[in-house]
């Protein structure tokens, strides 16, 4: 086996037993009377301002009240009826820059309402219990495509579904879940839970997944807009942005969203190769993955250099300490200008940055890191746009997702407007399929 202090990109620098400890649930799940203990703390707002917080709007006094009265099943109900991934949320939505934040109890006393813990153990527990809660209503003889199986797809097919339309999913990867299952860190979503979540959110029925099918590569939107009656574009950012830095195509250099996807579906992790030195370019959530996921895989030396401050970085302040609390090493205001090697990297070049009011600027000053793998993490971008009017380098949406073509939607990641969170993604999905499904069925 070799050891943290191996030098170049090796498997194995952590026993079995170890990186099955490090890769556990960040979370524990509460148990009956803990969440009982936890939802005593809610003061039940009237206008409560988490609820405001939540982008899917879920009645969060409500559904802790059903907590608090032994009925984590209602609760669970509650949830799914404006989030139907609402498990998923629990574990990754950055409950304390929303919900959390907002709550009284965090005004008050720099401590909040674990809403997040509580979502979850009520969603859990009305999961576990392998039944749907919601029935189909009668057929509507209509059918929509939705391409794109990540939260967005998912959310807007269940809620189509629902309401009596025949609804196919069409997905470029072999396994839908899109972020949930490739692109998040393995311990905030153990034990398989995001395949097992979208199995239990397919029992609404009425929907059929096909995988292996891309926009642009498999499928045209001509073709699903003769075939269907409705579709809804949900293909997420497939592609990711580069460095434009000399020696990016060196050995040891590769995209963070994929050494995240190839971790998520590693069934050995001791399997899995990690460098001694690791550099992540970048100051989101990305980035914040892929540095403590290398440091759990025992990578002795790890860095996330981001060229802005630390108040610009779109991953939380938690997450930013959750980083340091594993030995993760955080660079401000530094930029790649060269990376060095005889074919493979063997050091960074770093130019610091100041910011004068005027926009970033270089100071001409550099420090030079050892690095022998190095992972992007500097934003990803919409691989096709299917013809569509763009903003910025996003599909154009107005109203409920409505894109310049008529009966065509666009939701998540890949419209225009959004936050980029999973949240985010189910509530652009729910309210989608609602007007979709006005427009269908001719109120709209």
């Amino acid at each position: 086996m070799s050891s943290p202090m191996t030098p170049g990109i090796t498997a194995a620098r952590l026993p079995a037993e170890t990186l099955s400890q490090n890769f556990s649930d960040l979370h524990a799940p509460l148990d009956r009377h803990e969440a009982r203990v936890a939802a005593d703390r809610c003061y039940f707002c009237y206008d409560a301002p988490c609820v405001t917080a939540c982008p899917t709007a879920i009645d969060i006094p409500l559904f802790i009240r059903q907590i608090a009265t032994g009925t984590p099943e209602a609760a669970a109900k509650t949830i799914f009826d404006q989030n139907i991934l609402g498990g998923m949320c629990a574990r990754v939505c950055p409950t304390e820059d929303l919900c959390e934040q907002a709550c009284v109890r965090e005004a008050a006393e720099g401590k909040p309402v674990e809403i997040g813990r509580l979502q979850r153990y009520a969603t859990d527990t009305l999961m576990a219990k392998q039944s749907h809660p919601y029935d189909r209503a009668a057929p509507t003889g209509k059918t929509v495509a939705v391409v794109g199986a990540g939260p967005a797809g998912l959310a807007c097919a269940h809620r189509l579904a629902m309401h009596g339309h025949d609804v196919t999913i069409f997905d470029a990867q072999t396994k839908p879940g899109g972020l949930n299952e490739f692109g998040i860190a393995a311990y905030k979503s153990t034990d398989d839970f995001a395949a097992r979540e979208v199995d239990w959110l397919m029992g609404i029925g009425g929907i059929t997944l096909q995988t292996g099918k891309a926009l642009g590569a498999d499928l045209s939107l001509d073709a699903l807009a003769d075939d269907f009656d409705a579709v809804f574009l949900a293909v997420g950012l497939g592609g990711v942005n580069a460095l434009h830095t000399a020696g990016e195509d060196k050995d040891g250099v590769r995209n963070a969203v994929d050494f995240i996807a190839e971790l998520r579906q590693a069934s050995d992790l001791t399997s899995l190769p990690v460098g001694r030195d690791v550099v992540v370019i970048g100051g989101g959530m990305t980035a914040v993955d892929a540095a403590v996921q290398s440091k759990l895989l025992g990578a002795q030396n790890v860095t996330i250099a981001y060229r802005r401050a630390r108040e610009a970085m779109s991953a939380s302040r938690y997450e930013q300490d959750l980083a340091a609390s594993h030995g993760v090493r955080l660079l401000f205001n530094v930029q790649p200008v060269a990376i060095h090697g005889n074919g493979t990297v063997r050091e960074v070049e770093l130019e610091y940055t100041a910011d004068d009011g005027n926009g970033l600027k270089s100071t001409g000053e550099t420090i030079r890191l050892p690095v022998d793998q190095l992972f992007k993490a500097i934003g990803q971008t919409l691989q096709t746009d299917a013809g569509l009017t763009l903003d910025g380098r996003k599909i154009a949406v107005t109203g409920a997702g409505r894109t310049s073509r008529a009966g065509v939607w666009a939701g998540g990641d890949c419209a225009g407007g959004g936050d980029d969170l999973t949240v985010t993604a189910v509530a652009e999905g729910r309210d989608a399929a609602m007007d979709i499904h006005a427009t269908l069925m001719g109120s709209n």
